[in-house]
């Protein structure tokens, strides 16, 4: 890519690439190379200099679109329901635990739910290994 042709592309624009019908934000130039990133991240591609022109209103939405569908797709894994962990009797670091466990569920804070089950897991597992009824 020449110097002119960079002098007229600024850093964070959205292009158009013709050759592979993608939409990306320009980084920079690297020899004849245009480098793109896609919108929202992610990994970059090189496309050259004539291939590239200045993103449409509506590709630059849909290409935005698509971000936002990846990022919400990446957030909603399935997540296997495991049942909760019973204390064993008479250990107060498991009725701890699972105490947190109980607050968390009733303040309606999942993650604090989780990580009290996580750590419960562990304790019973380091500790609790062979204990009857386990």
């Amino acid at each position: 890519m020449d110097e002119d042709t960079e002098r007229q592309i600024p850093a964070g624009t959205v292009v158009y690439d013709t050759r592979s019908d993608k939409v990306g934000e320009y980084r920079g130039a690297a020899g004849p190379y245009a480098l793109l990133r896609p919108l929202g991240g992610g990994r970059e591609w090189e496309a050259r200099a004539e291939s590239i022109r200045p993103a449409t209103a509506e590709e630059r939405l849909s290409a935005e679109v698509r971000a936002a569908n990846r990022r919400s797709t990446a957030l909603t894994y399935p997540v296997p329901d495991l049942p909760a962990p019973e204390p064993a009797p008479g250990c107060a670091t498991c009725a701890e635990f699972a105490g947190r466990r109980e607050a968390a569920e009733a303040g309606a804070d999942a993650s604090g739910s989780t990580d009290a089950a996580v750590l419960l897991r562990r304790h019973l597992r380091g500790d609790h290994w062979g204990t009857p009824g386990r």
